[in-house]
């Protein structure tokens, strides 16, 4: 039987050095300059577009809420939709126009110049989430994205690439909602104290 304990020890002390290697990098730099651009957006009226698959998918959902709904402090909703929970648009275009196209399509329809689309995918080599930032960028949105230390395509693609220092898929994902639910609080003092 395995110890259950020593391997809730073993993973916490694998997130505090992914932490560690965090805070050396310059993940932290990066994040502001994105917390910067989402914070322009949402004061000029724009949007902000979160998109991934799997967890990603449900952190994304999550950082949009954030801003929907109310980080610390009651203000204004911000606009912020999370592209992967729309079911309905997501099995049509998906049967439609094959899997690869869910947030590129909808990007197309949602995104205006101006808004940011912020693609979260661990490996950074998502065909989905590579597709809607290309389709961002047509466009002329902000792109950044969140991904894992190597950033796969996404980094030729992100106006801003978050790089966390890890390819552990959970440590990816767990540093990366560190920063998100950062730059959540960064954008709503700053939208707040302008008010």
């Amino acid at each position: 039987m395995i110890d259950r304990e020593a391997v809730f020890r073993a993973r916490v002390q694998e997130s505090i050095e992914a932490a560690r290697r965090l805070l050396d990098s310059d993940a932290l730099a990066l994040t502001a300059a994105a917390a910067g651009r989402v914070a322009v957006c949402l004061a000029a009226g724009g949007k902000v577009l979160f998109f991934g698959n799997g967890g990603s998918a449900s952190d994304a959902g999550h950082l949009a809420a954030e801003l929907l709904g109310r980080f610390f402090v009651d203000r204004r909703p911000l606009a912020a939709v999370a592209l992967a929970d729309t079911t309905a648009a997501m099995t049509a275009i998906s049967n439609d126009y094959g899997y690869l196209e869910v947030f590129a399509r909808q990007i197309r329809g949602l995104g205006r110049p101006g808004d940011v689309a912020v693609g979260l995918s661990t490996s950074g080599t998502s065909g989905n989430v590579v597709r809607g930032l290309e389709a961002a960028r047509e466009l002329g949105l902000v792109t950044v994205a969140f991904t894992g230390a190597s950033g796969g395509k996404l980094v030729d693609l992100a106006d801003v690439c978050v790089r966390v220092p890890s390819e552990d898929t959970p440590r990816v994902q767990e540093l990366c909602m560190l920063l998100g639910h950062t730059l959540c609080e960064i954008v709503e003092r700053e939208l707040v104290a302008a008010a």
